[in-house]
């Protein structure tokens, strides 16, 4: 099976997937962060369960779970993990199907969107953090 020169790079691919697949969540995440109670609202308006309770859920997932997965710590668990609160996020905050007009439009990519990105979870679990990892400095 030709592998187009993949074997010569893997780990270094690893590596940046694993920046690119955390890197939506890191940059939004530290929005949540930096502003809680604007956050709480917006959890208000799409719907969440419990807002406050939703909103520490996401901060926890999107900083501090993605900052684990970015350095390569039980990245496997939490490839997984993400990619629940991945499929979550998007049935409560993405359902395009009760949008109409630009919103639907908007729902429907970001929707597919993070369905996408849960694929790039189940290859990370696959694949595991690579060699450049805290995973593999600690026989993880």
């Amino acid at each position: 099976m030709k592998t187009f020169g993949s074997n010569r790079m893997k780990e270094e691919v690893i590596l940046v997937a694993r920046f690119l697949l955390v890197l939506l969540f890191l940059i939004f995440g530290w929005g949540k962060l930096t502003d809680y109670s604007g956050t709480v609202a917006y959890m208000q308006q799409v719907g969440a369960p419990m807002p406050p309770i939703a909103t520490i859920i996401a901060i926890f997932m999107e900083v501090f779970v993605c900052s684990a997965i970015l350095v390569g710590i039980f990245t496997r668990p939490l490839a997984v993990l993400l990619a629940i609160y991945t499929l979550g996020t998007a049935l409560i905050g993405h359902h395009y199907w009760t949008m109409t007009g630009m919103a639907h439009f908007e729902g429907k990519i970001n929707f597919y969107k993070n369905i996408s990105i849960i694929g790039g979870c189940f290859l990370l679990y696959v694949t595991g953090a690579g060699k450049y990892s805290l995973d593999n400095k600690l026989g993880l």
